[in-house]
């Protein structure tokens, strides 16, 4: 094997993920919890709040998408490091319980068991006669909505008075299409496995996004699964009926996004020895758009990638991804050098995670949200970041409005 081939197929170890499960530079204090549970599919750790011996006030918070089992160590410093949003909770007696799961790749519908699971048994130990709080970061938003529309559809009593989703994709999100298809394009070497192919892939992922690439035909179009998902969420009645719903956004509601200027080199290689010349275009409207021209040394191969009918997803008000910075920075690990005009591009449009108006064209992608009806949005509140922030970032401004709609 070359030091080329090498260095082209370990680019596949990288993964995107959100703000909130980065792992924090400098340690995070976190306590011990009070207790843990084992659900199925997944786990979850509870917290008493200050001057409580037992489940009080409870607080469900969900982990959202990426590769892999959970950490909530990572969870817990993500949502109290920048803003101390865990402990808020505990300081109003509130028990903070943080869901995580086995795989958060494997699907919405599975990770849901392990979301009802926990609900029923907070219900099942709760001390005093507070109703629930259930929601979640991201992709957890969506597990916790199915969770409680399910329980409905059961008529199991699930004590639930607020869910909350922060950041997450009800109408969608966004990878762009050259990055899924860069993705499968990386080699692989006998009995390798290709982490980022196998996350793009995954199904979590073909429910969440709102195109995915199919690697087998070349197409980017709604994944059947992300069908048989939505069809599965009108069956138990696409929300929960009896809790009130909120929900917050990371990106703007006055139709401000980021600065990207449509069908431009995002992301090139420029070196000589890592998918030399492969370049990534930010998207644009119109068909046959140019999205990827990927290049590899070994096997020698070059593919064009081309998107039909795209409104301009990367520039869009949204929560954002540092999505070409993380390939860049996977090109430059293996020694490739690269030109980065764009690292950071929209992944959970504002539109999105306020369930107010779908992705599919431009005009609504980049609707002023603060001057629609509220009434369109399926939600019974929501709150927009007055600048556009990282996708789960936990910022002030979102978790004091959170922290001020919770009952009891």
């Amino acid at each position: 094997m070359t030091a080329q081939q090498g260095n082209e197929h370990e680019t596949g170890n990288l993964t995107l993920g959100d703000a909130i499960t980065s792992v924090s530079p400098l340690p995070y204090p976190v306590p011990t919890p009070d207790q843990k549970w084992e659900l199925p599919g997944g786990f979850a750790w509870v917290w008493h709040g200050e001057g409580s011996s037992g489940i009080e006030r409870p607080v469900i918070m969900a982990d959202g998408f990426n590769l892999g089992k959970s950490d909530l160590t990572v969870l817990y410093s993500g949502l109290d490091r920048d803003f101390p949003l865990i402990t808020r909770l505990r300081q109003q007696r509130r028990t903070v319980i943080l869901l995580g799961f086995e795989e958060r790749t494997a699907s919405i519908l599975t990770n849901a068991e392990a979301a009802q699971e926990a609900i029923l048994r907070t219900v099942a130990e709760q001390q005093d006669d507070t109703p629930l709080t259930v929601g979640g970061f991201s992709m957890g938003g969506l597990i916790t909505r199915y969770a409680l529309a399910k329980l409905e559809t059961q008529r199991m009593n699930h004590k639930t008075a607020l869910h909350f989703s922060y950041d997450t994709p009800h109408r969608g999100g966004v990878i762009p299409i050259g990055i899924q298809a860069f993705a499968h394009f990386i080699p692989t070497l006998p009995g390798q496995e290709n982490l980022f192919a196998k996350q793009i892939n995954s199904p979590a992922s073909r429910q969440m996004l709102w195109r995915h690439y199919n690697s087998a035909d070349g197409t980017s179009r709604q994944d059947p699964m992300r069908t048989d998902f939505l069809r599965e969420l009108e069956r138990v009645g696409f929300w929960p009926a009896i809790p009130r719903k909120i929900a917050v956004a990371n990106g703007t509601g006055d139709g401000t996004g980021l600065d990207i200027s449509p069908g431009k080199m995002a992301l090139k290689s420029t070196g000589a020895i890592v998918f030399p010349g492969t370049t990534f275009y930010t998207q644009d409207v119109g068909d046959r758009v140019t999205v990827a021209e990927l290049k590899r040394l070994l096997p020698p191969a070059s593919k064009t990638i081309t998107t039909n009918g795209f409104p301009q997803l990367d520039g869009a008000p949204g929560g954002t991804l540092d999505s070409y910075k993380i390939i860049a920075k996977a090109l430059e690990d293996k020694g490739g050098k690269t030109d980065l005009q764009y690292p950071t591009v929209c992944f959970v449009p504002s539109v999105s995670a306020v369930a107010i108006r779908d992705i599919d064209n431009q005009d609504d992608l980049y609707a002023k949200i603060d001057q629609l009806n509220p009434n369109e949005s399926e939600l019974d509140d929501f709150r927009c970041s007055s600048t556009t922030t990282a996708h789960t970032e936990i910022t002030a401004e979102l978790c004091d409005w959170i922290v001020d709609q919770l009952p009891g």
